[in-house]
């Protein structure tokens, strides 16, 4: 009974958020947060809940898929809605690194496994961003291979963030620009005086990829810890109480129908 009841719910949810027709955001970005609270509240050790957090994202992944420029609502829905393009999940922050060696071992380990997953199933194309070179060699070359498998891919784009923090991705956009004017041979005055944030926009991780309108953040934090610090300035956030790994379907129609509510001004 407690399922049906879900199920009815959940279709309720659904109809709702049809109508009115809504614009839907291009991209997603994701803080999958509470995974250690929820093993925790089990009695279990940390690396169960980042195993059944990882096994919640091809379930989520599904989800955004519904809500693509083809959503399975029909193709002329899909024209008059828009659809989600884009998701970025923060899986591994730079903060996350300096953890108990063990936690960190088990949560690398699901990592790897998780995105040799994900590339396997041939859905998604895949771009790996945060400092990689802060990650054990074998496990960055392993994650740049598995997102090279699915440069193909058509579908959903999907951004997997490890090693990962808003400030390092600036400065990185940042270095990498005045890397290249000065090979170029420009001078440092030179390079001052006509640098805008489109030339460092150029240079992030997820450079031609649209900004998040979105950025969903679980288990009842309100913050975005450096998540996106650069492309989310206009995005809407939604915090959910719920922990990561019991994310659900439903929650998700309730964050897309509460961006579909807010009037986005975008800062006029």
């Amino acid at each position: 009974m407690p399922r049906f009841v879900y199920r009815v719910y959940e279709r309720r949810r659904l109809a709702a958020f049809l109508a009115p027709p809504a614009r839907l955001p291009r991209h997603i970005g994701v803080i999958l947060d509470g995974n250690r609270r929820w093993a925790k509240s089990f009695g279990e050790p940390a690396a169960t809940g980042h195993r059944r957090g990882a096994d919640k994202i091809v379930e989520f992944l599904g989800w955004a898929e519904e809500w693509g420029p083809q959503a399975r609502v029909g193709a002329g829905a899909a024209a008059r809605l828009g659809g989600i393009e884009v998701v970025t999940l923060w899986m591994l922050s730079t903060d996350n690194l300096s953890r108990e060696s063990a936690e960190l071992d088990d949560l690398m380990s699901i990592i790897s496994d998780t995105v040799q997953e994900l590339a396997a199933d041939g859905r998604w194309r895949l771009r790996i961003v945060g400092r990689l070179e802060l990650l054990p060699a074998a496990l960055a070359a392993s994650l740049k291979a598995a997102a090279a498998r699915t440069e193909s891919v058509a579908g959903l784009e999907v951004n997997i963030a490890v090693g990962y923090g808003g400030r390092d991705e600036i400065a990185d956009a940042v270095r990498e620009y005045l890397t290249e004017r000065a090979a170029a041979g420009d001078t440092l005055a030179e390079v001052a005086a006509s640098i805008d944030t489109a030339d460092i926009a150029a240079h992030l991780y997820t450079a031609g990829q649209p900004d998040p309108e979105l950025v969903i953040r679980t288990s009842g934090e309100q913050r975005i810890g450096g998540f996106l610090m650069w492309q989310a300035a206009h995005s809407e956030l939604y915090f959910c109480e719920v922990f990561w790994p019991d994310f659900r379907r439903v929650d998700f129609l309730r964050a897309l129908r509460d961006f579909t509510r807010r009037e986005r001004r975008l800062g006029r």
